[in-house]
């Protein structure tokens, strides 16, 4: 057995024989390959979970596919079920299918890492994805033996020898120039030509494989048509960036990237050629060659801090709706820093300073200091503060939400129109939709104002000033003179159907709210729900605080309901890491963190999120009956203080719990997924009839 190791550090190796199949039938469908490798890493130790390593696997196969030319497939992931960085491999017979433009695999490495893996981790498997593009390694893979064999193989590119220093050649004195009877000035010979060189990013969502696979296979594009090309790999095993003098050197620019580029302001200027990281991967001299023709035409596009890029049909686009959705969560995790603080703020100037602090605060805060004590003495000087420091962040909530759809459309130069709009939208009255339209808008206009052709001098001012200059102007024009008041309309009407609500559809909004954070567990639906509550909190408004408590507490829900069923109920239903999960969730919940309960659902969501949902719909429904308000925004039940009816808030959220907990226990007790569910505890196996 190889004594591979992780760099030298303490622990087992990356692959061992038992990890390896070779020349086996392991079932027709890459998932079925995919489950037999998490097997036998299982089986081997590597992993705590082999249903938890599957599904992060076959999400990450979900984002585009791992099937590589030359019959080679490399699926991986990170995942908490791993519990050491591994390489499972499978020699196939017949083959299978990976999504690989020219057939299916024969060769597949399922690469294994832990969510929280070392850089050197990192290092040593994406050297092994590196080694990948190289034919003699893959033609030494098809030939191997034994899987002693290729332990050996991947140890030797894992852990390469060190080079023997080449030996320093003689010095040799060149002949003297042959005199032609020209003059001397001809008989020097020209200096060569400068070489041209490309610059390049790659970026992979799991930072493991195909980041590195695409940079080797532009630099080896780059020797073959003699064209320097400088990578910089955007993974997880650490980046440098390029050096400003390379980039400002650069003929052009290629993103081979699934997601954002890190550091895009620094290409300004630049003509650019945009794809998915696989296509780098497949067609590296393609990129290159339109690369090379984008520096030769002015009218190319270049990179001017804005996301346009050129039009590529590749593995890594993505359709209209997605990237609308992917705009929109950016723009809701930007400004929910603010919510959180700002809340929090307002919630403890209540507690300090009473309800009634909302309306004299900021006078308080003028015309009074510690010194200079109001009615109420310090309690109530330091509850206006809090109060009116907490309004103020929350009052950044629509423009930052404006603010960054802008950005995750236009990049830097969308921030200025984007939070120009989500402010219009406030002062005219358009509130949360106004913000959304707004920085959509401002981040569409800020794009297409960065694709028009100007002369090269013009470039590098595009994004700090033309841009956000010409941006800022049109939104903010649509929104004061055609869209700000049917949108204040709009957002004025839905205040007051909210305030109508009572009985039944107060309750049914309650269920619709508490199914929504229950669905994907801090995902879009989740968020969605979140900043519908969040954008419309008003103090002084009864139905926004009944739909805060209401969205709160379902979210609450996931976490603690896997606690109670993984830790209480039937804890030997359930692994030994989700056990161990079970007993941080208790805390994640009470702090009002969905997030708790991913580890449960994403090991087994079938049978989880719809145990979820149904808790959180029943914790939603019974807040809205029992009209329990909430003023802060987050913070769980450490914000008991600003909850109005902190019993039924209680009682509501111990009912939903115990529904999902039961639930989840009866789907796991009476529909068993296979023969992992036995693996859980020796218990739960049925005795033989």
């Amino acid at each position: 057995m190889s004594d591979t190791t992780a760099a030298g550090s303490s622990g087992p190796e990356i692959i061992s024989p038992e990890l390896i199949s070779l020349d086996t039938d392991l079932g027709s469908t890459k998932e079925d390959v995919i489950r037999s490798l998490a097997a036998r890493l299982t089986a081997a130790g590597r992993a705590s979970d082999a249903a938890g390593l599957v599904d992060a696997a076959l999400a990450r196969e979900a984002q585009s596919a791992t099937g590589l030319p030359g019959g080679i497939a490399i699926p991986h992931c990170r995942a908490e079920a791993v519990s050491s960085a591994s390489l499972g491999f499978a020699r196939l017979d017949p083959k299978v299918d990976f999504g690989a433009p020219d057939g299916p695999a024969d060769l597949v490495f399922l690469i294994a890492a832990p969510e929280g893996a070392g850089a050197e981790h990192m290092k040593l498997l994406s050297s092994l994805a590196r080694a990948l593009v190289r034919p003699a390694f893959v033609t030494s893979l098809r030939e191997a033996s034994t899987p002693d064999e290729i332990v050996r193989l991947v140890d030797e590119v894992l852990n390469p020898a060190p080079k023997e220093p080449a030996p320093k050649a003689a010095a040799v004195t060149p002949p003297a120039p042959v005199s032609t009877g020209k003059h001397a000035t001809d008989e020097t010979p020209a200096p060569a030509p400068a070489v041209r060189h490309v610059v390049a990013v790659t970026a992979c969502p799991t930072g493991i494989a195909h980041t590195y696979m695409a940079a080797d296979s532009l630099v080896a594009a780059g020797e073959r048509a003699g064209v320097k090309v400088h990578v910089e790999t955007q993974g997880s095993s650490g980046s440098t960036p390029l050096d400003p003098s390379v980039i400002a050197g650069a003929a052009a620019v290629i993103f081979a990237t699934d997601v954002g580029v890190k550091g895009r302001e620094r290409f300004a200027g630049k003509p650019v050629v945009a794809s998915g990281v696989k296509r780098a991967i497949n067609e590296p001299d393609k990129m290159l060659a339109e690369a090379l023709r984008a520096s030769e035409n002015p009218a190319a596009a270049t990179v001017d801090g804005t996301a346009a890029a050129a039009a590529d049909s590749d593995a890594g686009s993505v359709g209209f709706g997605t990237h609308l959705r992917q705009v929109l969560l950016t723009g809701v995790s930007y400004m929910i820093p603010f919510v959180a603080a700002g809340g929090l703020l307002i919630a403890l100037g209540f507690l300090l300073g009473g309800y009634e602090i909302s309306g004299p605060a900021k006078d308080i805060v003028l015309n009074n200091s510690i010194t200079n004590l109001p009615d109420g003495g310090l309690a109530t000087y330091l509850g206006a503060v809090l109060f009116q420091i907490g309004s103020l962040a929350f009052s950044f909530l629509v423009p930052a939400l404006a603010g960054y759809i802008a950005f995750a459309i236009a990049d830097r130069p969308g921030i200025a129109p984007g939070f120009t709009a989500g402010a219009v939208a406030v002062f005219v009255g358009a509130g949360f939709i106004g913000g959304l339209v707004g920085g959509l808008i401002a981040g569409v206009v800020a794009l297409y104002i960065g694709r028009i052709a100007v002369p090269q001098w013009l470039r590098g001012l595009m994004p700090v000033v033309i841009i956000p200059l010409f941006a800022t102007l049109v939104v903010g024009a649509l929104m004061f003179i055609v869209l700000g008041r049917p949108l204040a309309a709009i957002t004025s009407g839905l205040t007051d159907w909210l305030n109508g609500l009572s009985g039944s559809s107060a309750i049914f909004l309650g269920i619709i709210l508490g199914l929504m954070m229950c669905f994907d567990l801090g995902g879009p639906v989740n968020k969605a729900a979140y900043a519908f509550a969040v954008a419309g909190l008003n103090v002084n408004d009864p139905a926004t605080l009944r739909i805060m408590a209401a969205v709160m507490a379902a979210g609450m829900v996931p976490p603690l309901a896997m606690a109670l069923a993984s830790t209480v109920l039937r804890p030997k239903l359930f692994s030994e890491a989700e056990r161990e999960n079970g007993k941080a969730a208790w805390l994640l919940g009470s702090a009002f963190i969905s997030e708790g309960a991913i580890p449960f659902a994403a090991a087994d969501p079938l049978r989880v999120i719809p145990s979820m949902m149904a808790g959180g719909a029943v914790t939603g429904a019974l807040i809205m009956a029992f009209d329990v308000t909430l003023s802060a925004p987050h913070g769980g039940i450490f914000v008991f203080f600003a909850v109005g009816g902190i019993g039924w808030f209680l009682i509501s959220l111990a009912a939903g719990t115990v529904v999902a907990a039961l639930a989840v226990v009866g789907a796991k007790e009476f529909f068993r997924k296979g023969p992992s569910d036995a693996e859980l505890d020796p218990e739960i196996v049925p005795a033989a009839a």
